[in-house]
């Protein structure tokens, strides 16, 4: 690939612009050919003061990342992952694309200050999830719902208080651990292996106890991650699913139809837990807040989930607040009573504006954080 742009020139521009996003607390960058750069700050796409972003420097920028194990994923893909650092020390996570032939670039601010459960306003339950032996958890949610940042908190908390062998395996590592109490490995795409699924089955040899995958994103990764679980490893995973129970369903609909009552089965005994997040503004328009629902493998879960009546896990969900459950709503409702979320805001949200009436009137006040995300 070839351009008239000088890459140190287009590095400059591209890092001092990074800069610019960290100071003023937004999230992601985007750059396309021609378009002044755009920041979201709280959720919203604001303008950056500045110049369009020229198409030869955005060329420069992929032709330098774009390399490696990475060529051929951009040629064939149209699209690529790359982790990039500033001078300050802050990382960002750059995703490349091309769209109508134009080259275009997403970089995500990558905030490497491990924050509690409740300082992310998480459920205070969300902290145990830390303390189990073996299993498998999911995090899941829309991209930039702060699923990498939970599973951040959770690493960190093994770090610190367990003497185990933690291994990432990420596209890009968003987040480096030090060492504390645990052995730290991280392993990224491209760089350290060529994907997901043949990673999972390496870390195997590798003597972990924790391993987190980064995405379940194919059939052959969702596989390697049950089996690690199976033999005693304790398990983190990413979905792109909307909440609990869809993430049930989309794990075990990424199987064939006649492996789906095995793999319900397998699923049942060693999935520990389920946490889908949505990012809602505050009602003083400092940031935004999770809103949160947590899915616990009870006898009762799993027996739904090897049955195939996963259509009856939202009522379990309901009913299983003593043991750590909680839906959106019931989620809402606590960030509504904790002043997090506007009323007005929160019927907005809600499927059911009736029902959640009903629930703000009725639901037990919970402990769950407020704080901006």
């Amino acid at each position: 690939m070839t351009n008239a742009f000088p890459l140190p020139a287009a590095l400059a521009a591209l890092d001092e612009l990074l800069a610019r996003l960290v100071e003023v607390g937004a999230s992601d960058l985007h750059l396309a050919e021609g378009r002044i750069p755009l920041a979201r700050v709280h959720g919203d796409l604001v303008s950056l003061d500045g110049h369009p972003f020229a198409r030869s420097a955005l060329l420069a920028l992929a032709a330098h990342f774009a390399v490696g194990g990475r060529a051929e994923e951009w040629q064939a893909r149209g699209s690529v992952d790359v982790g990039h650092g500033i001078a300050s020390g802050e990382r960002f996570r750059i995703n490349l694309f091309r769209g109508l032939g134009r080259c275009g670039m997403v970089a995500r601010h990558l905030d490497n200050r491990f924050r509690g459960v409740d300082e992310l306003g998480l459920p205070a339950d969300i902290r145990n999830l830390a303390d189990l032996q073996d299993g498998l958890v999911l995090v899941t949610g829309a991209t930039g719902s702060g699923k990498s940042t939970t599973l951040a908190c959770l690493m960190h908390e093994i770090n610190r208080n367990y003497p185990k062998h933690l291994l990432t395996i990420e596209d890009p590592v968003e987040f480096v651990h030090t060492p504390i109490r645990a052995a730290v490995t991280h392993r990224e795409l491209h760089t350290d292996v060529p994907d997901f699924a043949t990673a999972v089955r390496a870390a195997l040899r590798e003597d972990p106890d924790v391993i987190l995958i980064g995405e379940l994103r194919d059939l052959q990764t969702m596989h390697a991650a049950i089996t690690a679980a199976e033999t005693g490893h304790l398990v983190f995973g990413t979905l792109h699913t909307a909440d609990t129970v869809g993430s049930v369903e989309r794990l075990v609909g990424g199987f064939p139809g006649d492996e789906q009552d095995a793999i319900r089965y397998r699923l049942s005994l060693v999935l520990r837990a389920v946490v889908s997040q949505r990012l809602v503004r505050r009602s003083d328009g400092k940031g935004r807040v999770p809103m949160v629902e947590v899915l616990v493998a009870t006898n009762a879960v799993s027996n739904l989930i090897a049955t195939g009546r996963t259509r009856q896990l939202h009522a379990a969900i309901e009913s299983g607040t003593e043991l750590g459950m909680q839906t959106f709503d019931q989620s809402l409702v606590d960030l509504v009573r904790a002043g997090a979320v506007s009323r007005e805001d929160a019927r907005r949200l809600t499927g059911d504006e009736k029902a959640f009436e009903r629930l703000l009137a009725v639901r037990p006040q919970r402990v769950q954080g407020a704080r901006a995300a």
